[in-house]
């Protein structure tokens, strides 16, 4: 009996010492396994960070890429108002030529049947004609090419200059007109408002008088002064409907509406 436990506990004790590296080893395994995990896991929160890093990097620099294509199309865009602004300006000058040339040409008798000496003769009390057409024309090119050029404030003087020595003169409209579009462009919008005016009250029934009475609202537009600016666009459409200008005054409306608004 006792021979029989002793053997029992050899064989317990045997079987104990065989399990023992089986247990060590599954252990260390264990720790291994841990090891790895933590590891892993350190790994990936590394990764993520470095992954919304370079995100950002990239944003950026798609943000800067933005910026840049706005700024060139702000450029052209601005390149683009200042070709048409000269385009119209030279449109003008070269109506302006026409309607001149169509007036000499009406102005004149034809060569091949010429007047009567007695008719020919200009009585005594006849308005006289400009006395020098040619410096009128001449005087009015200069400060439209200073307008088309840039030259706002030379542009200004010389038309300033031209009311001053031609006030009834063919293309005095004109000047009045210009005069103000240069004091627009430059934001001097009182000065412009005022030579606007100046145009509607000397000469109402010009070719110039839309665009100035459209003008004269965006000038008071620009001073804020809602009201007027208001009664004017809206004169624009009642007096020129379905025309280019009244489209303008309608889309300065809204955008006044919205002004009013904030």
């Amino acid at each position: 009996m006792i021979r029989a436990g002793i053997t029992r506990a050899l064989i317990v004790a045997a079987a104990l010492l065989a399990a023992a590296p089986v247990l060590a080893q599954t252990r260390t395994s264990l720790a291994d396994r841990v090891a790895r995990l933590e590891q892993l896991q350190a790994q990936q929160g590394s990764g993520q960070n470095l992954e919304l890093l370079n995100q950002l990097t990239d944003l950026r620099a798609e943000i800067q890429a933005l910026r840049g294509q706005v700024e060139q199309l702000q450029f052209e865009n601005e390149q683009l108002r200042q070709r048409n602004r000269e385009q119209y300006i030279d449109l003008d000058s070269r109506i302006g030529r026409l309607e001149q040339g169509a007036v000499a040409a009406a102005s004149q008798p034809p060569s091949e049947a010429p007047l009567p000496a007695q008719e020919a003769a200009v009585p005594a009390d006849a308005p006289a004609r400009p006395a020098d057409p040619v410096s009128e024309r001449a005087a009015y090119e200069a400060a439209f090419d200073a307008l088309k050029n840039g030259q706002y404030a030379e542009s200004a003087r010389r038309f300033q200059r031209f009311i001053q020595d031609f006030p009834d003169g063919e293309y005095a409209p004109n000047a009045w007109y210009w005069l103000g579009e240069s004091y627009y462009v430059t934001q001097n919008y009182d000065v412009a408002l005022e030579s606007f005016q100046s145009l509607l009250q000397k000469f109402p029934d010009s070719n110039k008088a839309p665009d100035a009475l459209l003008k004269l609202g965006y000038c008071q537009y620009e001073l804020r002064q809602w009201a007027e600016a208001e009664a004017t666009l809206n004169r624009v459409i009642e007096r020129y409907p379905d025309t280019t200008v009244a489209r303008l005054a309608q889309g300065r409306l809204r955008a006044l509406a919205l002004e009013r608004r904030q």
